[in-house]
């Protein structure tokens, strides 16, 4: 089966042809300082501007402000943000109309009990993330490269495009995606040998092994 992958926290000029090698879908700029993938407005620009047409640029944010989303998207051609703050449903949609750009909403899940978030966003948003929530304490939201419980997503019914996140690696993708039926993944310390340092080796043998699974279930 073909799987739409996005590979995310790209910091280098040498990570866009690589992904795009690796056949991604998507590619994602972290504009949140407290990681180590974070980009600068023009760092960003410039990666952004050797993405062919297709392969969408996915901005993604921390419970940033009006102004700082309003530089960012004057600033870097994108296709889409990515919110994965505290953000609200009403946030959501209030920023969908403020920059004209699709939304995809982050929504972390450890229990069963996190997942009536999944239906209050899905009628906000245009596309889910479906990532680990961050362990406490942790200093980021994504990208802590662990995963949750994929039974507990297994067999939902969906009603937005979703993508899967959370500890995906090209050792577990496969199964992630047998369980949970995904067709869509999001990779980002899974790729690296260090972090925000990406491999185009790493990106490769993930697309392989995504590409290679046969999912049991549907998905939206």
């Amino acid at each position: 089966m073909t799987v739409r992958i996005k590979f995310c926290g790209l910091t280098d000029p040498a990570d866009v042809p690589a992904a795009i090698l690796a056949g991604a879908g998507y590619l994602g700029f972290v504009f949140y300082a407290p990681s180590p993938r974070h980009l600068d407005l023009a760092t960003a620009a410039a990666l952004s501007q050797a993405v062919p047409p297709g392969i969408a640029r996915v901005a993604l944010t921390v419970n940033a402000d009006d102004a700082t989303l309003d530089a960012l998207t004057d600033a870097v051609g994108l296709d889409m943000l990515q919110l994965h703050g505290r953000e609200t449903p009403e946030r959501v949609a209030a920023l969908r109309d403020r920059c004209g750009l699709p939304v995809m909403k982050a929504v972390g899940v450890a229990t069963r009990d996190d997942l009536a978030a999944l239906d209050a966003f899905e009628a906000v948003a245009d596309q889910i993330l479906v990532d680990a929530k961050p362990p406490k304490g942790a200093d980021l939201p994504g990208g802590n490269g662990i995963a949750f419980d994929w039974r507990l997503i297994a067999g939902r019914s969906w009603r937005k495009p979703w993508m899967l996140a959370g500890g995906l690696t090209p050792g577990n993708v496969a199964e992630a995606l047998r369980l949970t039926g995904a067709r869509q993944v999001d990779v980002s310390s899974g790729i690296e040998t260090a972090p925000g340092v990406k491999s185009g080796d790493l990106m490769r043998a993930f697309a392989d092994a995504a590409n290679a699974a046969q999912p049991a279930g549907a998905a939206g």
